[in-house]
């Protein structure tokens, strides 16, 4: 019997996959698990799709889920505008549209045989969450070594994944710090920005770690800093630039840094990259 031929995926073409679960992170932030078992979807941790919404319009979110989740794609997306209010609305059992991945994700054959220090803040979390549980998943979790992750938001409210964190802070093969930058009455935890943290609570060996980097600009500026404070190369601090995405096809302009395209040669850089780059970031 002749072997059953599957069609390519067509990365510029938006596949239609139906909603399986609607999660609520907080007031305006949602996380969307659609079924893609019957497509052919595959992607890297880091890189992006466009979500597209029928009768709205489509816009770029970083694919939260990781790779080793076969047949599941999950976005974390935050109501900011006409697009992300349409995607608030929908239920399971809607469709979305997905066009991708586009994009250079994170550097996964690099980052193997390291000790990997995650520093998160708010939404910026959802990137690198592709990573983390790419590294601790079954298959993947013995090519990585130890893992440190720091991730921290305004407020105990702000913070997303909460059911996720709670299994995270579980396992004896990590080590998860949390934070926020203001508390409440119920707050028991950590109160501290995430770069003082990181500073006061994190030691490791800066030539042997690698450092994941991501949340609101000004967040990342100083993560960055605290990092070189702390020893780490610029070679060895990777972090995305995710919000600048717009078309994903390097045709609209809206991601350019100078000459370059961050969608077709990001979002994902090392700071070493980002050196060499205009300070438009």
């Amino acid at each position: 019997m002749a072997p059953v031929m599957r069609e390519a995926h067509n990365i510029y073409l938006p596949t239609l996959y139906p909603i399986e679960e609607v999660i609520p992170e907080t007031g305006d932030i949602k996380t969307y698990r659609l079924n893609a078992s019957q497509g052919s979807f595959s992607y890297q941790p880091g890189q992006f799709a466009e979500v597209f919404v029928p009768g709205t319009g489509e816009a770029p979110f970083s694919i939260t889920s990781s790779p080793t989740q076969e047949g599941v794609l999950e976005f974390s997306i935050k109501r900011t505008g006409c697009v992300t209010d349409a995607i608030h609305r929908a239920n399971a059992g809607d469709v979305f549209g997905v066009r991708g991945p586009y994009g250079r994700g994170f550097p996964v054959e690099d980052l193997r045989g390291r000790p990997l220090l995650f520093v998160g803040g708010g939404i910026g979390l959802a990137p690198l969450r592709s990573l983390i549980n790419y590294v601790l998943s079954s298959q993947k979790r013995k090519e990585f070594k130890d893992v440190i992750i720091l991730y921290g938001a305004r407020t105990p409210q702000d913070l997303v994944f909460q059911w996720e964190l709670s299994k995270w802070e579980e396992r004896s093969d990590l080590e998860l710090f949390t934070t926020v930058d203001r508390g409440d009455e119920e707050w028991k935890g950590r109160v501290g920005l995430v770069p003082n943290v990181m500073k006061e609570n994190i030691s490791v060996d800066p030539t042997q770690w690698k450092a994941i980097v991501c949340g609101p600009p000004i967040m990342i500026k100083f993560t960055i800093k605290a990092l070189q404070e702390m020893g780490f190369q610029p070679a060895d601090i990777i972090t995305t630039l995710e919000m600048r995405m717009k078309c994903g096809l390097g045709k609209c302009g809206r991601c350019n840094i100078g000459p370059y395209y961050v969608c077709k040669e990001g979002p994902v850089f090392t700071f070493e990259e980002l050196s060499r780059m205009p300070e438009e970031y």
